[in-house]
């Protein structure tokens, strides 16, 4: 039978442990500015974040994890914050969300890039695209599809004018909260939320709330704002809303899919390299013509990668005239990518590459 080692001798060695990490941390922050010197002195004056370099990070880090105690998720999300504070002491970046603060587009935002980022509201998703198209931000999160509800129409819309490029990707689990400042359901006369999560939560409205009128506002953390100001209002949005605002958490979880899950993608300037474990988006249009999305199936079908989403926008350019928006496994530069592109671009009128990324981490 093994001997219990005392507590005093245990916090000695957590105590011995704990001057360890923190030396260790400063000197891979010292690193860090080194490398922002190097690149100085090469000449790069642009953002120092690399969305493929930090993928390929987590991923070494999950894989050297094999015997951890900690789970994967909680260790990258500790090297995640690791490496958002050193970048920040190379260059602070600053990533524009849908706002105001306590929104999933911010929450995704911190899931993503870590907490030492300046992260800047905005009002709607147009402002984000344009708020990155004119150098404000160096990056922006946008919603562009949900489990539940399917693509959000504005963020895809809007790539077909913008020149800027999806960087990365991040999915957040998402849980709706009802709250407000009454605990009484029966005196809530309205709710608000975004038009997503009122849809996302229909049935437990359509049986707990049905007297109460729902209002679609810009974001679920605008409802929760409007909610704080009349006890009989409500609002439909995450727990960080609900302490930003002060209010009352109702009831939880009632999202109608117990698997709600939203992905948002970053949009910036960067095109990442490959590494290796990548997604490629593009927009595609063939005009209005018989046998159109067999054309633009059969390139990939022949190179054997795999489509893993395909939707169907009008182009406003014609009478029932379409774009194409598609998701594909493989980067741009993979050479089977490469040579499927190119014999889709002789199939297609159109044909724009969104961007090439790391597929989300964690």
């Amino acid at each position: 039978m093994s001997s219990i080692i005392p507590l005093s001798e245990l916090r000695e060695q957590i105590d011995s442990i704990d001057q360890q990490i923190l030396a260790l941390l400063n000197q891979r922050a010292n690193c860090a500015l080194e490398v922002a010197r190097t690149k100085l002195a090469q000449g790069e004056s642009g953002t120092f974040y690399r969305p493929d370099r930090e993928a390929l990070v987590l991923r070494r880090i999950k894989e050297l994890n094999q015997d951890g105690v900690l789970p994967d998720e909680t260790v990258m999300r500790f090297f995640r914050e690791i490496m958002s504070a050193c970048l920040a002491l190379e260059k602070p970046l600053e990533v524009a969300f849908l706002g105001p603060e306590g929104t999933f587009t911010q929450q995704a935002a911190f899931k993503h890039f870590g907490h030492a980022v300046k992260t800047v509201p905005v009002a709607n998703i147009n402002e984000i695209f344009s708020t990155v198209e004119s150098g404000h931000c160096q990056f922006g999160v946008v919603p562009v599809e949900n489990s539940t509800e399917g693509v959000i129409t504005h963020t895809l819309d809007r790539f077909l004018a913008s020149p800027l490029h999806i960087c990365g990707e991040v999915e957040i689990r998402v849980h709706q909260n009802l709250i407000g400042l009454t605990d009484d359901l029966s005196k809530i006369t309205e709710v608000y939320s975004h038009q997503q999560s009122l849809a996302q939560c229909r049935q437990w409205l359509d049986a707990n709330l049905p007297h109460a009128k729902r209002t679609a506002v810009s974001s679920n953390a605008e409802a929760a704002k409007m909610a704080a100001e009349n006890p009989e209002k409500a609002a439909i949005a995450g727990k960080v809303a609900a302490e930003l605002y002060q209010l009352t958490l109702l009831e939880k979880n009632i999202e109608d899919e117990p698997n709600n899950t939203t992905r948002f993608i970053i949009i910036g300037q960067q095109q990442p390299s490959s590494t290796g474990l990548d997604k490629t988006s593009l927009v595609v249009s063939t005009g209005n013509q018989s046998g159109a999305l067999h054309k633009i199936l059969q390139p990939f079908a022949q190179h054997g990668i795999s489509m893993t989403h395909i939707e169907s926008r009008p182009s406003r350019q014609g009478l029932w005239d379409y774009v194409f928006f598609i998701d594909i496994d493989g980067h741009k530069d993979d050479e089977s990518v490469a040579q499927a592109l190119e014999i889709l671009s002789t199939n297609v009128t159109m044909l724009k590459i969104l961007g090439s990324y790391p597929k989300a981490v964690i």
